[in-house]
């Protein structure tokens, strides 16, 4: 059972399928998807998130493998802005996107610090990392305030192409002195 989570100005919302169709017109456009990893089909087709939903991220929420989420404005519930998710795995346990409208004002930066939570309160991973292009410079900056190091450089493939990308990572106890910290 995946729960609903808050932050100050979020409702993340356990993914469903009904969400897709928000999806579908916020998420398909190159500002968002070019440092994504290149399994993101591009140019995007039009039933792409349901199809992504329905064969892919609800059955590996169903097998406790994902936990992904909806991003909703608290004062707009029934608007889909993004999408947040963890995953188990080496290299990449979380990952997220959000609308275009609202990006550049911290949104991601408190989902990311919920669903962080999440993972080292709720999951008891002992770590989590994150892997990024290079030249993704927001994504990048998120890592910096939750005091993540990079731990490997290697060359990936994007939505964009083959780029440099790092990983990141940050310790269950590392991110707990940090809590305690601030």
């Amino acid at each position: 059972m995946i729960s609903e989570l808050e932050t100050a100005r979020l409702h993340l919302r356990p993914l469903e399928l009904a969400d897709s169709s928000q999806t579908q017109i916020l998420f398909p456009h190159w500002e968002i998807v070019k440092f994504l990893t290149r399994q993101v089909p591009w140019p995007y087709p039009a039933d792409g998130a349901y199809s992504y939903y329905k064969n892919f991220a609800l059955p590996a929420m169903e097998r406790a493998e994902e936990w992904h989420w909806s991003l909703r404005l608290r004062g707009h519930p029934d608007q889909l802005i993004g999408c947040i998710g963890l995953f188990k795995g080496e290299e990449n346990n979380r990952g997220f996107w959000i609308g275009l409208p609202w990006q550049r004002c911290g949104l991601a930066s408190e989902a990311c610090e919920v669903v962080t939570d999440f993972w080292f309160d709720v999951l008891k991973f002992d770590r989590l990392r994150v892997p990024k292009a290079i030249a993704n410079t927001g994504y990048r900056r998120i890592s910096e305030k939750q005091n993540m190091r990079v731990v490997a450089l290697q060359d990936r493939e994007f939505v964009s192409g083959r780029l440099p990308a790092e990983i990141w990572e940050i310790t269950a106890a590392e991110w707990q002195a940090l809590r305690h910290r601030t």
